[in-house]
């Protein structure tokens, strides 16, 4: 079968033919049709990820594909069924075996490249507002990032639970998606002040911040007592050092998510919130933006996008 491969760190993926796999115990093997493509692919092609698989390997986190193999003890599962993974990689190949645990079955009416796409940032936005930071109807959440891959959920989500959302991004095209999102304030982070906007706005009582650096620190300093933070990741590479001075002064809760870690820690913090997001796509509640589809040949392509910026929602790669 083909896959695309990190076979040295730091450098483009290489397509190779390689033995098609088959399912150990507990295992499932995909068909593959779609992947989500995501920030900590970046990473793991660096060699900088929290995890690090052995060379070479298959990219691609992010999975659709239709079950076509059972392992040893797979009961809850069956073959012909369409399902979504979320693993650590191996996705971008025409099959691949996955824990069955982590299969989540589709909705029937989730295009494949709708699925590929949802997982991981819906996952994450959800389980951040919901689960660590219990978003309140009124309360006015800052979203930075927020045309990116798991920013754009966050708006969107943050509108359904009932919040008032601030939307920071680049550039007035990117904004002009999260406005489509339900953003209620837009704020451009190449020419806006953002601690000066959202302090006008009456302050922040959730802030959501896939970015760090001064964007955090500006955050930070825009927020009503009482807020919560999540720091979820630092897509501008720096790692933000946080005052405790201010943190003491306004009563402020800092909330570290690790979306991915749950799988192990809390699996059932997913599952729960899988089958909330699932339920509320069913009611066309949800709607997955997905700016680039490309083919798994242009795999590469699908990280440039990511790494210079240029798509807003999710990149997928199509099998």
């Amino acid at each position: 079968m083909r896959a695309m491969q990190v076979t040295e760190y730091g450098q483009q993926l290489e397509l190779r033919d390689i033995e098609t796999p088959k399912p150990a115990k507990g295992e499932v093997l995909l068909r593959i049709h779609a992947v989500g493509m995501n920030f900590g692919d970046i990473l793991l092609i660096k060699g900088t990820y929290q995890e690090k698989p052995p060379l070479p390997f298959t990219l691609g986190m992010e999975i659709c594909g239709t079950i076509e193999g059972l392992g040893d003890g797979v009961s809850h599962l069956s073959t012909g069924q369409r399902v979504a993974v979320f693993a650590g990689s191996g996705g971008l190949a025409e099959y691949g075996c996955f824990d069955a645990r982590t299969c989540v079955p589709i909705p029937d009416g989730m295009s494949d490249e709708h699925a590929a796409a949802f997982l991981i940032a819906y996952g994450t936005s959800h389980v951040a507002l919901d689960y660590k930071a219990h978003l309140q109807p009124g309360e006015r959440l800052l979203v930075l990032g927020a045309s990116g891959g798991i920013g754009l959920t966050a708006v969107e989500l943050g509108k359904l639970m009932g919040a008032e959302v601030i939307a920071c991004a680049r550039g007035a095209d990117k904004l002009a998606i999260a406005k489509q999102a339900g953003a209620d304030h837009l704020i451009d982070s190449d020419t806006d002040d953002i601690r000066d906007v959202v302090k006008s706005l009456g302050g922040a009582d959730v802030v959501y911040d896939p970015i760090g650096g001064d964007q955090f620190k500006a955050a930070l300093r825009a927020c009503n007592p009482e807020a919560r933070l999540i720091p979820l990741g630092f897509a501008s590479g720096d790692v933000p050092q946080i005052p405790a001075n201010i943190i003491l002064v306004k009563n402020l809760t800092i909330l570290g998510l690790y979306w991915g870690g749950y799988a192990r820690l809390r699996p059932s913090v997913l599952t729960d919130s899988f089958t909330q997001l699932f339920n509320w796509y069913a009611e066309g509640k949800l709607k997955p933006h997905v700016s680039h589809a490309v083919p798994l040949e242009q795999a590469n392509e699908a990280i440039e996008l990511l790494r210079s910026r240029k798509s807003t929602g999710k990149v997928v790669v199509t099998i």
